[in-house]
């Protein structure tokens, strides 16, 4: 039987997939569990400078959390039947870490979608740093039309990544939008025929991997930890990535690398 989520190495790129293509890729506590464990993995592993998000089929990125175990399971519906779902409930992290919320995680994030990108699975992608979708991808939060709300970062996140009454709007009925329109918003990247989103995610990020990592990484902290904040508090934290990252090896070895026209190594230093 194979696992419902599948975790690889690919040199300093990592690649997590989703893997109930039968339904919709719905994450159980089983996934939850695993995606979180994958998310701890990938933070700590230095060799790892990337890492591509995606789900096995084309009919669903992913349509949420489990209808039938996941929700009744942090509703009370239901009591815990294993270790699965005891971790759920008990460690915080795997919350934090499988939805790319409250986890601190530096490395760059590349989504690779397909299909049905809903509840859940937009909360995940929302914690991405870059959203490669296919022509048929469609994004949703349709909580509100169940009597719930989304609670895994985007009542936070979205009216920060698209206008503040589009959010709103998408928040408050409920609607799909289409991967065109999604574009248009500014909430992804790129959108592709099926065929072409992983390898362009992939293609992205081995880019981003070879680039000096230690710079990659203060980048995205920078970025993240500035957002909302007073100019001078961004500007604070700008000027402390400044001071660490050209006090490095790397900063030294980029130009240099440049000089003798040659390829760099960059070692994270």
């Amino acid at each position: 039987m194979s696992l419902p989520l599948i975790y690889s190495k690919h040199g300093a790129v990592a690649e997590v997939a989703l893997n109930r293509p039968a339904a919709r890729n719905a994450l159980t506590p089983e996934m939850l569990c695993r995606l979180a464990d994958a998310v701890i993995d990938f933070a700590a592993d230095d060799s790892l400078r990337a890492m591509i998000l995606r789900a096995e089929g084309e009919q669903a990125f992913c349509a949420g959390g489990d209808l039938a175990l996941t929700i009744p399971l942090m509703t009370g519906g239901r009591p815990p039947a294993d270790e699965w779902d005891r971790r759920v409930l008990e460690d915080p992290v795997v919350m934090a870490a499988s939805s790319l919320r409250d986890y601190p995680l530096h490395k760059p994030v590349i989504a690779a979608i397909q299909g049905a990108c809903f509840a859940g699975g937009f909360e995940i992608m929302l914690g991405t740093d870059i959203r490669i979708a296919a022509e048929h991808a469609t994004f949703c939060l349709p909580e509100v039309k169940r009597g719930v709300i989304p609670f895994a970062g985007s009542l936070v996140r979205l009216p920060r990544q698209i206008p503040y009454c589009r959010a709103m709007e998408f928040l408050l009925t409920g609607d799909p939008l289409p991967a065109t329109e999604a574009l248009q918003l500014g909430l992804i990247n790129q959108v592709l025929p099926a065929a072409a989103v992983l390898p362009r995610a992939r293609e992205l990020a081995a880019k981003i991997a070879a680039n000096g990592p230690l710079a990659v990484q203060r980048v995205k902290r920078t970025v993240v930890e500035a957002s909302g904040r007073p100019l001078e508090d961004g500007f604070r934290l700008e000027d402390e990535s400044k001071r660490i990252v050209l006090a490095s090896e790397d900063a030294q070895e980029g130009p240099r690398a440049f000089m003798e026209k040659r390829a760099p190594r960059f070692s994270g230093r």
